[in-house]
């Protein structure tokens, strides 16, 4: 099939390795998202198969934007902070158990 020669060719198809060198990151972990349907791709005889359409929706989905409450140089965040529970019942200090091992042991 002569390619750029006919208007109705298929679209270009990539490997589970080329879309992982793109993104920098495992072959493996290529073949594991679209198993578990976690990106778009294509099956075919060969295995998975990503279109030029698939590779961008993945690298949409794997953009983070950032917050829009921490994006405005006003807001600072704040620490979390325990509050104290008042309450009429005792505190029960914990304490740790000895390991399984030590207490078959004895």
């Amino acid at each position: 099939m002569n390619s750029g020669q006919n208007s109705h060719a298929l679209p270009p198809t990539y490997s589970p390795a080329e879309v992982a060198s793109a993104l920098d990151c495992s072959e493996w972990w290529v073949k594991e998202q679209a198993r578990r349907r976690r990106i778009p791709f294509m099956r075919s005889g060969s295995g998975y198969r990503f279109t030029r359409d698939h590779v961008a929706e993945i690298f949409q989905i794997l953009e983070e934007r950032p917050d829009k409450a921490n994006a405005s140089p006003g807001n600072v965040a704040t620490t979390r902070r325990r509050t104290r529970v008042t309450s009429q019942e005792p505190v029960v200090q914990l304490r740790a158990r000895r390991p399984r091992r030590a207490r078959n042991a004895a």
